[in-house]
């Protein structure tokens, strides 16, 4: 059963602006509560009882949040892919990854645990809503993802000008296993790990020969990359379209 959660929050989240001047990016706070705040409510309420932060910028703020922290001492340098390196001894069984700039539903959280296999992944049918709110053209920032009829993902992060070529919103919500990790490590080298995203390593694994599940949500959901994503999500919030009720 799963009851521990990673979350990766080394970067500062330049696109955040002055906003990150003086604290990570997961610490900026959305209706008065860090994001990071927002996360452990959705994990605790949904049974995960032990969370550890991958930390790099400004790291020693997450430590009141988490049950653990673990540096990620080259986050400058590294992306999403070395944080989670960092933590792979913790991986030692199903584990949630979830990253420091989004919030959901404790439903979201749940409904990921219960999903098959050793690893998978959240994703938005209902995607566009959400796109249209934050880009005045969704395909500038959507990328490909492709989901097989028994929720197998087949491909995602590709450059796209199709919606046709998007069949749900990969969120940034993961579960992992420790054969996850051991895929990871012999699908990637030492080298290559430092500036690969995670849908590139993803897409890896799939071309590897890796299942990937998916667990289908419709909405209950944000993320908070830039300071339009933040206003935006106040007012999903403030419509009541996302709430820690489980």
């Amino acid at each position: 059963m799963t009851k521990k959660a990673i979350i990766l929050a080394a970067g500062r989240g330049s696109r955040m602006r002055e906003m990150t001047n003086d604290r990570p990016k997961g610490l900026v706070e959305l209706a008065s509560k860090p994001l990071v705040a927002w996360q452990i409510d959705a994990l605790r309420s949904a049974g995960i009882d032990d969370i550890v932060i991958v930390t790099g910028y400004r790291g020693e703020q997450f430590a009141p949040y988490a049950d653990r922290t673990i540096p990620n001492d080259d986050w400058a340098n590294t992306n999403m892919v070395s944080s989670l390196i960092c933590a792979a001894a913790e991986i030692d069984g199903p584990v949630i990854i979830s990253y420091s700039d989004i919030v959901y539903a404790p439903s979201i959280v749940k409904k990921l645990m219960a999903a098959p296999g050793d690893t998978a992944l959240a994703y938005d049918k209902d995607w566009l809503t959400q796109w249209n709110r934050r880009f005045e053209d969704p395909l500038s920032d959507a990328e490909t993802f492709r989901i097989s009829n028994d929720n197998i993902l087949t491909e995602i992060g590709g450059k796209t000008n199709s919606l046709a070529e998007i069949e749900g919103q990969y969120m940034g919500l993961l579960r992992f296993s420790s054969q996850t990790i051991d895929a990871i490590l012999s699908v990637t080298t030492e080298e290559e790990r430092p500036k690969m995203d995670m849908t590139s390593l993803l897409m890896r694994l799939i071309n590897a020969g890796h299942t990937i599940h998916g667990a289908a949500i419709s909405g209950g959901w944000c993320e908070v990359d830039s300071t339009s994503d933040l206003r935006v999500a106040h007012e999903i919030v403030d419509e009541g379209q996302l709430t820690l009720e489980a």
